[in-house]
């Protein structure tokens, strides 16, 4: 771990509600997480699986989610004279992504493609931890590190070199609306947890059914 070594660390280990046999979702935190991917993290990265809709599983009433949606334009079509056009959102439509396409995204970024994070937790290696560690893990780079020009220095990144400028920068930088006060060490778990929700939404069920499954076969072997 010297100035020169650019190998990512390994994540902060964090306990999780969500994490072991009897793990469940926190969906107050969810909510709050939801908050900072609309406000902070959307502005660069897109959830394609996510659905307004899907908002519903966390709490969200049928109202809510219906005004969320409506907050958004969403191309569709095409109508009647062949042409495509915009309408309010849905909840049945998918989130709406910040760019029309990759080519945009890249060219906004200085040529770096910010991932989507509807599987962002899945897709990486102890998911919620690394997501959790990368958003924590911004620093100044060790005297004698080679810097690129644009670039923000994060030991839990590969390289250590990313794009990415550090998202969540100040305590109190979301208003979170049941009256959390938000360090950033909070906005940093409820957005994880919102995105092990996206990832893997199931995961509740799955599990009561696991617990279901072990009692009924408990209860069989006693008989």
């Amino acid at each position: 771990n010297g100035a020169g070594s650019t190998a990512a660390i390994h994540p902060k280990q964090m306990k999780w509600e969500f994490d072991g046999i009897f793990g469940r979702f926190d969906k107050a935190s969810i909510q709050r997480g939801y908050q900072v991917y609309k406000e902070v993290c959307a502005a660069c990265h897109g959830m394609k699986l996510m659905s307004f809709r899907n908002l519903g599983e966390i709490g969200f009433s049928e109202d809510e989610v219906k005004q969320i949606a409506a907050e958004y334009s969403v191309t569709d079509g095409p109508n009647d004279d062949g042409d495509m056009f915009d309408r309010p959102g849905l909840p049945s439509d998918k989130f709406v992504s910040p760019y029309a396409n990759d080519n945009a995204a890249r060219s906004s970024n200085g040529g770096a493609l910010p991932p989507d994070l509807s599987l962002i937790v899945k897709a990486r290696h102890d998911g919620a931890n690394y997501v959790y560690s990368l958003l924590t893990g911004f620093n100044e780079a060790p005297e004698g590190f080679p810097m690129a020009q644009g670039k923000q220095y994060n030991h839990y990144f590969d390289g250590r070199q990313i794009s990415m400028p550090p998202p969540i920068t100040d305590d109190g930088q979301v208003d979170y609306k049941d009256g959390t006060y938000a360090t950033k060490e909070q906005m940093a778990i409820d957005v994880v947890n919102f995105l092990q929700f996206a990832a893997e939404p199931e995961t509740e069920h799955r599990k009561k059914m696991g617990i279901r499954t072990m009692i009924f076969l408990a209860i069989l072997f006693g008989i």
